[in-house]
């Protein structure tokens, strides 16, 4: 493989991917703090991290899991899906949040994104939930997505909820740290359940990790069980009980948890979200000036009464338009070291859903034209403004190349 070799200037000694984890001094010290210690998982510092993403983000509890995925396998669960179930999300989201109504053994389907926002689109969800009532099928949950880090329509999504009765999920690992109507606390607001992930491309990490935020205290303590093999010492729910070592298993569980060293990574990282948010912001700004006046660019939109948390940067780039395969555009790109990712190829295409369900192209347009045009850019903090020029400009050369 041919090396890298021009800085901005004649020669490549950097290469861009679209995220990356920023960890510092600080955050090495608290991890290296917990390894001597007596509990490197199941300890006190789990339950800190818990406690300081419900005071950020306004929960009244938190539940910390392996990972994000963990984490909405165990809000299916918690939520009671069951076999027969509809469940119903966004086709651009990546493969879990549907994969977890999978799991419970639920039926999945999906409603359109709005064109503008790339969220689930609320009208069209609602038209997706009269065509099961007319077949006498209700809809049991929703999974919206807060896709890039931009709030879904949560006030129309709270009207369908109470009007068709179904459970709403946030699947929030987008948007750690946007706000909704000058509302940083909105996830827990609207949404039964809130999951979040602290992969190293998020906003905060833990290497892996995740977790789950409601304001339920019932559910709360369901997921809790069901983490750790569905084991329970609960006194109101024990049958008997042999002595303070004695435990009992009521329902199949999961070993979901997360050690006390990620979670002290956690919490320093927790410290920094603010800042993380506006480096991300900056760059966000600065691609969104410097592409404006190109008519086959399209950034990303943001709703008057929402505060963007830019986990993506989602470019579209009209490809039809230009005459210009995606691939070799990457390629181009490649060649000078920007790498970009595709978020996401739209879940109702994957081979296992269109054998299982069949659905087939054209199902849900919009989604797919979306595909067909977004480039997930680099934005991450760290980036000087001397990589953001070269990566914005880049960009626009290698469309330019003939």
């Amino acid at each position: 493989m041919k090396k890298p070799t021009t800085d901005h200037k004649s020669q490549i000694t950097k290469v861009f991917y679209y995220g990356k984890q920023t960890i510092d001094n600080s955050d090495i010290k608290s991890v290296a703090e917990i390894l001597p210690s007596q509990f490197i998982t199941q300890g006190p510092v789990s339950q800190q991290f818990e406690q300081e993403l419900c005071k950020y983000f306004g929960a009244k509890y938190a539940s910390v899991a392996a990972n994000g995925t963990a984490g909405l396998h165990l809000i299916a669960l918690g939520l009671g899906w069951k076999k027969g179930d509809l469940v119903i999300t966004s086709p651009i989201t990546f493969l879990a949040s549907a994969n977890c109504a999978i799991y419970a053994g639920a039926k999945v389907d999906f409603a359109d994104i709005d064109n503008k926002t790339y969220n689930i689109d609320p009208k069209k969800l609602e038209k997706k939930i009269k065509y099961y009532l007319a077949r006498n099928k209700k809809v049991k949950a929703v999974v919206a997505v807060d896709y890039a880090g931009h709030p879904c329509d949560w006030d129309s999504l709270s009207r369908l909820k109470k009007k068709y009765g179904f459970q709403l999920v946030n699947d929030f690992c987008h948007a750690l740290g946007a706000e909704y109507k000058n509302d940083l606390h909105y996830a827990v607001k609207y949404a039964d359940a809130v999951n979040l992930s602290f992969h190293p491309v998020k906003h905060i990490t833990t290497g892996e990790g995740g977790a789950v935020l409601t304001n339920n205290p019932e559910l709360d303590k369901r997921i809790k069980i069901l983490r750790t093999h569905g084991m329970t010492k609960d006194d109101s729910i024990l049958e008997k009980n042999d002595g303070p070592w004695y435990y009992e298993m009521h329902e199949v569980g999961f070993n979901y948890r997360i050690t006390d060293f990620q979670c002290a990574l956690g919490i320093s990282q927790l410290k920094k979200l603010n800042k993380f948010l506006t480096e991300r912001r900056k760059i966000a700004d600065y691609y969104n000036k410097f592409f404006t006046g190109y008519i086959n660019l399209i950034t990303p939109y943001v709703s008057k009464h929402t505060k963007h948390a830019y986990h993506l940067y989602p470019l579209q780039i009209k490809f039809d338009k230009l005459k210009l395969d995606k691939k070799v555009y990457y390629n181009r790109l490649k060649e000078l070291g920007v790498v970009f990712q595709v978020h996401y190829i739209p879940v109702h295409l994957q081979p296992f859903y269109r054998k299982k369900f069949g659905f087939k192209p054209g199902d849900f347009p919009v989604a797919e034209k979306f595909y067909e045009r977004e480039i997930s850019i680099p934005i991450y903090p760290g980036l000087t403004k001397t990589d953001i020029k070269y990566i914005s400009r880049a960009i626009v050369k290698a469309l330019e190349t003939k």
